[in-house]
């Protein structure tokens, strides 16, 4: 046996564990998820007839399916701007070299090491119209409280400040990352030839940070789309559908009213959104990325 193709040999097997784990978990799933969207299925999820491209069609005509579109594209819009911008700034404070720093950024990123499930939980007291410090702050300011998870007009929004806040601890360290392996002499070279702070910001700090914000931004839009647990938790989709992002309405229709068929369809559509998303991302914005 040649020099190379034990070489290749040697390749396989490494990257074998790694591809049957993905053959498994995500590769399978996928080819089935497309095959039962064909399919009218029973109970347990076994394909009985074949329909076809009937379940895409009837989305087209779903009000629900419609719904959830727009609460899921309006949920993507409330949560990832402001998840990028406000780590952004946080992650410029905590780049500072001042005493105690240590001390905020830990706070900064403290999000990063909870579960979705005990901050949805804090955030559901925190919400509650008797007893939550939200609506006990807006009284004691001469407000007037509210029912922040039960009126059609609020839900979606207290959900999504929710998911900012769970978000900015991973999106932190990130960009701190990134900030940190700038070259400090641009900086010092810039403050000698006299420039601004903002100069700074936008002429050296943005364009160096551009690949770790590309990175933040993309990771943020697929996670965004996928929300489904603090969804759950929170609202159960209600009131009147207004939090039924995708993934919740595909939860719905496969686990509570047992339609794989139509579930997997929705599946598919929200894996093409994610997809034409990602792509249009890299082919409009990783080309104003600036690689060092």
């Amino acid at each position: 046996m040649s020099h190379t193709m034990k070489r290749a040999i040697e390749g396989v097997l490494y990257i074998f564990p790694s591809f049957l784990l993905f053959s498994i978990f995500v590769f399978y799933p996928m080819v089935r998820t497309g095959y039962l969207s064909l399919y009218m299925t029973d109970f347990q999820g076994n394909p009985t007839t074949y329909v076809g491209l009937e379940h895409f069609l009837y989305l087209l005509e779903d009000r629900n399916f419609k719904e959830s579109m727009k609460a899921t594209f309006l949920f993507v819009l409330y949560t990832v701007p402001p998840t990028v911008i406000i780590s952004f700034f946080l992650a410029l404070l905590a780049n500072e070299k001042l005493k105690g720093i240590q001390l905020f950024r830990t706070c900064f990123s403290s999000t990063l090491g909870m579960s979705v499930a005990a901050s949805s939980v804090i955030w559901m007291f925190m919400y509650n119209p008797a007893v939550g410090i939200i609506n006990k702050l807006i009284f004691a300011f001469g407000g007037e409280e509210r029912q922040w998870l039960l009126h059609p007009d609020t839900a979606l929004i207290a959900v999504s400040i929710a998911t900012v806040w769970m978000n900015i601890g991973f999106s932190f360290l990130i960009l701190l990352g990134g900030l940190q392996n700038i070259d400090v002499t641009l900086y010092e070279n810039a403050s000698v030839l006299g420039l601004s702070r903002m100069y700074q910001l936008w002429r050296i700090t943005i364009p160096l940070l551009s690949p770790t914000l590309f990175f933040i931004v993309t990771v943020s839009l697929i996670h965004s789309f996928q929300t489904f647990g603090q969804i759950d938790i929170l609202t159960k989709g209600g009131p009147m559908n207004v939090t039924t992002v995708l993934v919740y309405s595909i939860y719905r229709e496969a686990f509570i009213n047992y339609n794989f068929g139509f579930a997997s369809a929705q599946a598919v559509v929200l894996f093409l959104i994610v997809l034409i998303v990602t792509f249009l991302q890299f082919v409009l914005v990783e080309r104003k990325v600036h690689y060092q």
